[in-house]
């Protein structure tokens, strides 16, 4: 392995450590709301205030300071980002109630939207061209590993120890990132991209973009109707132990990962079309869920799937806004990409909040259906968007572009 080849990898492995430490943090609180809604004294539905303010702390964060600290040397950037972290998950483990742990969780918010924006344009900027794709996968494989493993781990440190020894985990992770950090990547990447206002302006008025964006926070956002409260329905719901509840998680997080896979693959032709039809998938199994989570054999295999398609789509997502960014806004690919993680993290806000609101009014087994219909609300709107898809292809077979 050549010197700089062997650089760049070590330097996608920091990378991924700091995905792997933000990934974590961002759905640690599934596995804990029970843990923290005892110890608060609160309800399980405000506990779960800390996935839906992080989720919205994403969503404000990610657009706004990426388009902000454009000019910001990347490596001094990386620097702040881990550092805001580290402070973030700090004051969340040392929280004496439930209004400092939500104030921490939204500081870790905004750290996570700038990382997620820049993560993947500075692995991109590591190899060369041809290797681009994987450096990412790289990059992004941290956070696969912290929806296998950082979850469960976290949920399982939290029932051994209490739930701030979960975030004093998630801080010595941040410290080792940061380190990796500071002495594996580059310093001299390049500054990032200004982009003008007026294209920043065409990602939110072009309706074919907004239909994309829409389909993102409706169709991702759905299984958290259900997955925000999967540790207290497979407990109250199910009759699962809380011991065996962490491994259950844990078999979750290998779903996931196996459907990111199918869904890259997947999504690599037709996006759209392969996008339909993970949303169909996906609003039969939460369906399903409805009437299998009382027994415990068959609610196993139906939180199997919905573990394999909750995460499938992300791809597809992520290379559909591309394309359409590069058709409609050419100069705007980085914002679209950050404005689609804000999409994301606005699903999952929606989705905890309707969640706990179904919760409180009509019981957790309820979670399953509305997620459903959250779903099937994203089924017509890929259906519309593969229309205009194919209305595009027919017209351009008609009237060919000439150079």
């Amino acid at each position: 392995m050549s010197l700089d080849k062997k650089r760049s990898t070590l330097a996608l492995l920091a990378l991924a450590i700091s995905a792997f430490a933000i990934g974590t943090t961002e759905f640690i609180s599934v596995g804990l709301l029970p843990l923290i809604a005892e110890d608060f004294n609160i309800s399980v539905t405000t506990s779960a205030l800390t996935v839906t303010l992080y989720a919205l702390g994403v969503t404000f964060g990610a657009p706004i300071l990426t388009s902000l600290t454009t000019n910001v040397p990347r490596k001094t950037l990386l620097f702040w980002i881990m550092i805001v972290f580290i402070i973030g998950n700090g004051l969340a483990a040392a929280a004496s109630g439930i209004g400092i742990l939500l104030a921490a969780r939204i500081i870790s918010a905004f750290s996570h939207g700038v990382f997620m924006s820049i993560g993947s344009t500075i692995a991109a900027d590591l190899v060369p061209e041809h290797r681009r794709a994987s450096a990412i996968a790289i990059m992004f494989s941290g956070l696969t590993v912290a929806t296998v493993t950082g979850v469960p781990l976290g949920t399982m440190i939290g029932q051994q120890w209490g739930w701030r020894a979960a975030f004093v985990g998630i801080v010595i992770i941040g410290i080792l990132a940061f380190i990796a950090n500071m002495i594996l990547i580059p310093n001299n990447l390049r500054k990032g991209t200004k982009t003008p206002l007026r294209d920043q302006l065409k990602l939110v008025t072009n309706g074919r973009l907004l239909l994309a964006f829409a389909i993102t926070a409706i169709g991702y956002g759905g299984t958290f109707v259900v997955f925000t409260y999967l540790s207290p329905l497979l407990h109250d719901i199910t009759g699962f132990k809380e011991s065996t509840v962490a491994l259950i998680l844990l078999v979750y997080g290998i779903a996931i990962a196996i459907g990111n896979v199918i869904g890259g693959k997947a999504a690599n032709r037709k996006p759209v079309s392969a996008l339909f039809y993970m949303f169909i998938f996906q609003a039969i199994v939460l369906l399903v869920l409805t009437f299998t989570a009382p027994f415990k054999i068959a609610g196993l295999i139906t939180i199997f799937f919905m573990g394999l398609l909750a995460f499938m789509n992300v791809p597809g997502l992520q290379v559909y806004v591309v394309m359409l960014a590069e058709r409609y806004a050419p100069k705007a690919i980085d914002v679209a990409s950050a404005v689609n993680i804000a999409a994301f993290n606005a699903g999952i806000a929606i989705g905890a909040y309707l969640g706990g609101v179904v919760t409180d009014s009509i019981g957790l087994i309820h979670t399953a259906w509305v997620g459903s219909l959250m779903v099937l609300g994203a089924v017509f709107l890929t259906g519309w968007a593969r229309s205009l898809e194919k209305r595009d292809a027919a017209n351009l077979k008609s009237n060919p572009v000439t150079e």
